[in-house]
């Protein structure tokens, strides 16, 4: 990897027109400021305005800027894997194209990368301007929900934004699977980890590109990626339905035979428990669901995404190491 750079920076860009100039400014200057050489690998995942033609104006201006634009949208998290797969830093770092990931985290990362030898760096949100409404709410409801859920080491409260060496890059480009829950991926792999500290802003401009619909199913990938807690969860419903069931129709036994109530029985009560019975068993079903759609997704094994365009990079280098 001689004449590979020391650091790669992975960009998905989504419609971010209005964002792109700055954040090529900042994150200029903070590679600048870590003294490595560097490249800044920008995935464009199917924009419908002018982003993908000023990356290409940004590469014209500086060779450093790279395009890999995939040939429709195919989502955040396979536009970062195509990303990945076309770095060939040392170290790789994912961010967001929005600036809520502020470039001038990078030095900090680098320094823990070079100094500390930590293979992979975390930034860890202290705070997030973006809190709030629904939004916020599931925000903060999302990873205390994956803590007690997924079969992992640890769940931090952190996204993509993070530094990771190219042997855990390695390893990371072996992986498989296509719903992918990038941060979950990151801390399986183990390795050396390290973590440093940021306050997430709002967005620089424009309106967010992660629909409500888009981050629920990101929610749900992390959730159901990493454990089989859903489906005990389930079982244990039935179970509650059932203690339910047998304990309400000896109650209504017992008043009926000791007390001659007929308050308790009729239509109503029926109803209720039918529904009741129904709700859990709907809710199983949606749960087993979930998951057999997950192993249909694996099954067909069509490819997580297709690059129409790239500027100033290689082909796509898969698993390999470089």
């Amino acid at each position: 990897m001689s004449n590979c750079p020391t650091i790669s920076v992975v960009v998905p860009v989504f419609n971010e027109e209005e964002n792109l100039p700055e954040l090529i400014r900042r994150t200029t200057v903070a590679l600048e400021g870590t003294g490595e050489s560097w490249e800044m690998v920008l995935v464009d995942d199917g924009s419908r305005d002018g982003s993908a033609g000023l990356i290409r104006a940004a590469h014209g201006a500086d060779p450093r800027v790279k395009l890999v634009a995939l040939s429709r949208n195919f989502g955040h998290q396979p536009a970062i894997t195509a990303g990945v797969r076309h770095a060939r830093g040392a170290a790789v770092i994912l961010m967001d194209a929005d600036l809520q990931d502020p470039p001038e985290v990078i030095p900090a990362m680098v320094g823990k990368w070079r100094g500390e030898r930590f293979d992979v760096v975390m930034a860890r949100r202290r705070s997030r301007a973006d809190a709030r409404g629904a939004r916020g709410f599931g925000f903060r409801l999302f990873y205390p929900l994956l803590r007690r859920l997924a079969d992992l080491p640890e769940a931090p409260d952190a996204g993509i934004f993070g530094l990771m060496d190219r042997k855990v890059v390695a390893e990371f480009n072996r992986l498989p699977e296509r719903n992918r829950f990038i941060p979950g991926l990151r801390v399986w792999l183990g390795f050396k980890q390290g973590e440093v500290e940021y306050d997430r802003a709002d967005r620089a401009a424009g309106e967010p590109k992660q629909t409500l619909g888009r981050l629920i199913k990101y929610a749900i990938d992390g959730m159901l990626s990493f454990s089989t807690r859903p489906l005990r969860v389930a079982t244990w419903m039935g179970f509650l339905c059932a203690v339910v069931g047998f304990g309400t129709a000896i109650f209504f036994v017992f008043r009926r035979l000791f007390f001659n109530d007929p308050a308790f029985t009729g239509f109503t009560t029926l109803l209720v428990m039918m529904m009741f019975i129904g709700g859990i068993q709907l809710i199983a079903v949606g749960i087993l669901g979930e998951y057999l759609g997950r192993v249909y997704e694996e099954v067909k094994q069509r490819p997580l995404y297709v690059v129409g365009e790239t500027v100033g990079v290689e082909g796509d280098r898969g698993g390999e190491e470089g």
